[in-house]
């Protein structure tokens, strides 16, 4: 059985994504723009979605877009970032009910198409710049973001030990770019910026819901026309694998109450590499769930820490473990934690600890494809690897994962880099 209807057709300028439906009364329309991060333009790609979601050429400003989104039954735009290996990746979403469900003949669908079509290709504008109060708001907007993330200690240790451990790399880069070049964006430089990634970025285009995939085709040819042919698309070319030939400590001290350990692994596989599944349920058993050894010995039974978990970044290979703990724990409690990668490497992993993993692993990927936006999170991961795997593949690919293929994996992650975030004054 075909858990999702996923199809794929190639327009001009744009890929559509279809995935029919009948599990929802609303229809997703969920756009991704991705390119490469660029450490000059990595500020301005922040700052330009939510410009783009505050006004059109129809609806110039925010009160009068909402009205417009009020008058198709409340439907709800959004916008959002996110970096995805070394691409830092726009979204841009919109969410109407299925006119299938309403009394009246509105059609629905074909205003939400125009609305976000609007948004990416005819945003409210002047000349050769955007409008420059909109523009003065987002950037306020975007500081207080960054800003928001000194104010919270775990994203501050992760964004210190991606700094720290990627200095050479574009995946140091916030994906909100920094503070001190938000001042020097002006409108017409922004809307340069914007017509490049009009221009250059790979655009897909996800559709979910109850909808022939027949008139989702027609409505993207209809609305989405794009200005001129598009360049190909820039890609990552694939990177030597960088060895670890020393593990980097970094040490900091601020006024915090309870210690912040990051450490970062590389484990040279990504979401394409046939490993990716046995390092799903590597992950699982090191640090992912509350039944995973991290939990267990450095929480529950050493009482080290007040949190301690892993996660891995699918498109860079990476796993960081996050804890919390008292400053004079903290030798102790990286010991405990890199002797938990060794029980892994060593093959003492029961049965239990597998097949608790599996279901896990399982739940929640059934938990994430049953929302639209998971479940196009999930699909969008085949547009960034490059690399087909179907949620059914995934699934039995997770059961068939063996104790053996787990403990290949884990040999081949390394510690990189520690950093720990301490409290000033702490011995």
């Amino acid at each position: 059985m075909t858990l999702v209807d996923h199809q794929v057709a190639d327009l001009p300028g744009i890929t559509l994504h279809t995935v029919e439906t009948t599990k929802y009364k609303t229809t997703s329309l969920i756009l991704q723009l991705k390119s490469p991060i660029v450490e000059e333009e990595v500020t301005k790609r922040a700052l330009l979605p939510f410009v783009l979601q505050s006004g059109t050429e129809r609806f110039p400003s925010s009160k009068e877009l909402r009205e417009a989104l009020d008058s198709l039954y409340g439907a709800t735009l959004g916008a959002d970032l996110s970096k995805k290996g070394e691409y830092q990746v726009i979204t841009l979403r919109i969410d109407v009910a299925n006119e299938k469900f309403l009394s009246d003949n509105t059609p629905l669908l074909d205003r939400a198409f125009e609305l976000l079509s609007d948004v990416l290709l005819k945003p409210a504008k002047q000349g050769n710049a955007f409008l420059s109060e909109i523009v003065q708001k987002e950037k306020r907007s975007l500081k207080q973001q960054i800003e928001s993330i000194y104010d919270d200690k775990m994203r501050y240790a992760n964004k210190r030990l991606i700094e720290e451990m990627f200095e050479d790399e574009p995946y140091r880069f916030n994906v909100y770019g920094s503070e001190k070049e938000v001042d020097a964006i002006t409108p017409e430089i922004l809307y340069d910026y914007y017509n490049k990634v009009i221009q250059e970025d790979e655009i897909h285009l996800y559709a979910v819901g109850d909808v022939s995939r027949e008139v989702l085709k027609d409505l993207t040819a209809k609305h989405f026309v794009f200005p001129n042919a598009k360049t190909e698309p820039k890609r990552i070319s694939a990177t030597g694998k960088r060895r670890v030939d020393e593990v980097k400590e970094i040490f900091e001290e601020q006024e915090v109450q309870q210690g912040k350990l990051h450490m970062g692994y590389r484990t040279y596989i990504t979401y394409s590499d046939p490993d990716y599944l046995p390092l799903q349920i590597f992950n699982g058993v090191f640090g992912g769930f509350s039944h995973s050894k991290l939990f267990m010995n450095v929480r529950e039974k050493e009482s080290l820490a007040y949190y301690a978990a892993s996660r891995f970044e699918s498109h860079k290979g990476i796993i960081f473990v996050m804890s919390g703990i008292e400053t004079n724990n903290y030798e102790k409690t990286v010991k405990i934690i890199n002797e938990q990668l060794k029980e892994i490497q060593n093959g003492n992993i029961t049965d239990a600890e597998l097949d608790q993993t599996k279901a896990m692993i399982r739940n929640q990927i059934l938990e994430t494809v049953d929302d639209s936006t998971g479940l196009v999170e999930v699909l969008y991961h085949e547009v960034v690897s490059r690399h087909k795997r179907s949620i059914e593949e995934w699934l039995e690919g997770i059961e068939n994962v063996t104790k053996e293929q787990v403990v290949g994996v884990s040999k081949k992650i390394e510690l990189d880099t520690i950093y720990f975030l301490k409290g000033r004054g702490d011995e």
